[in-house]
């Protein structure tokens, strides 16, 4: 639970009484590689919070063509938001890459705690906001770039993660096919 604390303490300052009433509210689970921490059409009843391991956040489409999302390690959250905040069925999957540990609540026990320990209410809001600008600032890339400008950039924010994660993933992350990042990766 250290690692919760100062992911925690990166944007807030807990007294210990707090920090033991905040982490009451996450369960501890032990992720395999290739495991599933969730399935499309389940309940999305969790967002996690990775404190380690590499995770893949993706969504199939008609033709059975994977789309990645997220790539998620170490103090990053992940969900498939739109079916945890509206609690409806997931149209995502979270896959474990590389074996690890996540913490995990519920969206009702995240409100609770935010009410309790407005603290925390705090904590989440800079946590999704970060999270939102991320998201756009993606978006915004794969639209507007090269396949060349979106490895790039890639590489520069997440260098660890290409010595980490498959060039397949990668390649489908970047939205190019495996050869183009071949190319790429060899440039």
């Amino acid at each position: 639970m250290d690692k919760l604390r100062k992911h925690i303490e990166q944007v807030i300052s807990l007294t210990d009484a707090e920090f033991d009433h905040v982490k009451s509210f996450f369960t501890l689970k032990k992720a395999r590689k290739n495991q599933y921490l969730l399935n499309e059409g389940d309940e999305a009843k969790h967002e996690f919070l990775v404190l380690s391991g590499i995770y893949k956040v993706f969504y199939v489409d008609a033709q059975d063509r994977e789309y990645i999302v997220q790539f998620a390690r170490e103090n990053w959250w992940m969900s498939d938001y739109e079916a945890f905040f509206r609690q409806k069925a997931a149209g995502m999957y979270i896959e474990c890459i590389l074996p690890g540990e996540v913490l995990y609540s519920t969206l009702e026990t995240r409100e609770r705690l935010s009410k309790e320990l407005h603290k925390m209410e705090h904590f989440f809001r800079v946590k999704l906001t970060n999270g939102y600008v991320a998201q756009q600032q993606r978006i915004k890339l794969l639209l507007s770039s090269t396949p060349q400008q979106r490895y790039e950039e890639f590489s520069k924010l997440y260098p660890d993660l290409l010595q980490q994660v498959p060039k397949k993933l990668i390649a489908e992350y970047l939205g190019v096919s495996r050869e183009t990042l071949s190319r790429l990766y060899a440039g």
